[in-house]
């Protein structure tokens, strides 16, 4: 696997799949690169923890980052290429140009600013890498929401392509920052995944899912579509943490 850190050393030929992560790869992270390398002649994963899309400085600080440990799972993966910037490759002295990425629901409106910061390195990473497809999970789903309308909204030749949710054996959603809960939190957090399942089949999912959470206050309960797919999707706090998690109560990720 090939390590590259600035944009014009990438040079890549054939049908292209790009995986963008933050690092802190799970296995996920790791469902989504096999998939790209079963469907694309070269894989490239993104490891860039995006300064732009967090909307407090303290999460960002204590988001983990273990580049070494990232590159061997990606490698062992079978990625191809690493792409590795450094801040300042990504957003250069004087960048000045944001993708507004129009109506965001919930999330959007708990954390401002976030999704102009997702839209905008999505936008700069197809770009640079002209992957023929992208892929995301299924978790955060109003991340591919907003990544699928900007690609249709601005004739982006991407397939933007959304995969299932993988789980701990526990239903918890792997998430990079499930390492950063307690024993006792992680406990508190199954609370979410085990709502929003009970919620699948009611009359109304989002009432259902509120009443189920035992205690955990969301952020909020809200149904999503996801091209045609109805997802019921929430956001919790468990002590410091932030935690997101969806489910389908209607249709099937396209």
């Amino acid at each position: 696997m090939k390590i590259v850190r600035r944009i014009g050393e990438l040079d890549l030929e054939g049908a292209i799949g790009l995986v963008p992560t933050m690092g802190a790869l799970h296995a996920g992270h790791v469902s989504l690169f096999e998939t790209a390398r079963a469907e694309n002649d070269v894989v490239v994963a993104s490891l860039f923890v995006n300064p732009a899309q967090f909307d407090e400085q303290a999460d960002l600080a204590r988001y983990p980052r273990d580049e070494e440990r990232d590159a061997e799972i990606a490698a062992a993966a079978g990625v191809d290429v690493l792409f590795a910037p450094a801040a300042e490759e990504i957003y250069p002295p004087g960048f000045a140009t944001w993708v507004d990425p129009g109506p965001t629901g919930a999330e959007g409106d708990a954390r401002p600013g976030h999704f102009r910061g997702v839209a905008t390195v999505c936008l700069k990473l197809f770009n640079a890498i002209r992957p023929t497809r992208a892929y995301f999970g299924q978790k955060d789903a109003q991340q591919a929401i907003v990544v699928r309308r900007m690609v249709r909204n601005l004739d982006v030749g991407v397939d933007v392509r959304v995969l299932p949710t993988v789980r701990d054996e526990d239903g918890l959603a792997l998430s990079s920052r499930n390492v950063l809960l307690s024993p006792s939190e992680r406990e508190r957090a199954l609370g979410l995944p085990r709502a929003l399942g009970r919620a699948i089949g009611a009359d109304d999912p989002v009432a259902a899912a509120r009443a189920a959470l035992n205690g955990l206050d969301p952020d909020y309960v809200e149904l999503l579509d996801l091209d045609g797919a109805t997802v019921l999707a929430a956001a919790v706090r468990v002590g410091s943490i932030r935690l997101i998690d969806n489910v389908i109560v209607k249709g099937a990720l396209p």
